[in-house]
């Protein structure tokens, strides 16, 4: 399938799971659309991206943590900071054995990048062309909500469920926030670790190389 192909035959197996898609601006891809998954409004924010040179669908989604949960992990490393430590490892062994690409983005001190609390997560996975499938795309979309879920859980049963306020994301630039382009889904609350959910390749790793 060409790009063309591929990207109507996608929007096609989300409209027929009730998945609303988006445009997004990105001259790096042949198509880039952001999605919810799962529907409705409680859903997370995908991107779904075939980059140009690459026989591949590319699928990520990142969730940036809670402001009041950041404070409770610089409390933990500055009161012990082998715990903090062993807290971290655990959630990169645990983002590990999902089975997806990960990174994690840690907070910056005096200068020094990743010595900080954990501000942000991304999992993606990507899908080659050969292998694509109505099946195989949504259960990746699921693979990599579950994965997500497991790290939100896990930073609420040891930080507490949040302030509800956006904390900073050193990596993303100097006010922490994502630069936009084009007509996108909003990055709103339901992409944060926060209280209310009733509705790889390591830190060197980021999903935008795919794109």
């Amino acid at each position: 399938m060409g790009p063309s192909e591929v990207e109507d035959t996608i929007k096609n197996w989300f409209a027929s799971e009730s998945i609303e898609s988006q445009v997004h601006k990105n001259e790096k891809a042949h198509f880039h659309m952001l999605i919810k998954f799962p529907p409705g409004p409680t859903g997370h924010t995908f991107n779904i991206s075939m980059p140009k040179n690459r026989n591949l669908v590319a699928i990520s989604s990142g969730t940036r943590v809670d402001g009041g949960q950041q404070k409770n992990m610089k409390k933990m490393r500055a009161a012990d900071k082998r715990a903090w430590i062993s807290w971290l490892h655990r959630v990169r062994m645990t983002l590990t054995q999902t089975g997806t690409d990960w990174v994690v983005h840690l907070g910056h001190e005096n200068g020094v990048r990743g010595v900080g609390p954990l501000q942000a997560f991304n999992v993606s996975e990507p899908i080659w062309v050969d292998g694509l499938s109505q099946n195989e795309l949504m259960q990746s979309l699921r693979r990599l909500w579950l994965a997500k879920l497991s790290i939100i859980h896990e930073i609420k049963f040891q930080f507490g469920p949040g302030t509800r306020e956006q904390g900073p994301v050193d990596d993303w630039g100097k006010k922490g926030e994502i630069k936009k382009q084009g007509n996108t889904i909003s990055e709103s609350q339901d992409n944060i670790v926060e209280g209310d959910e009733s509705g790889g390749f390591g830190s060197e790793f980021d999903p935008s190389d795919w794109v």
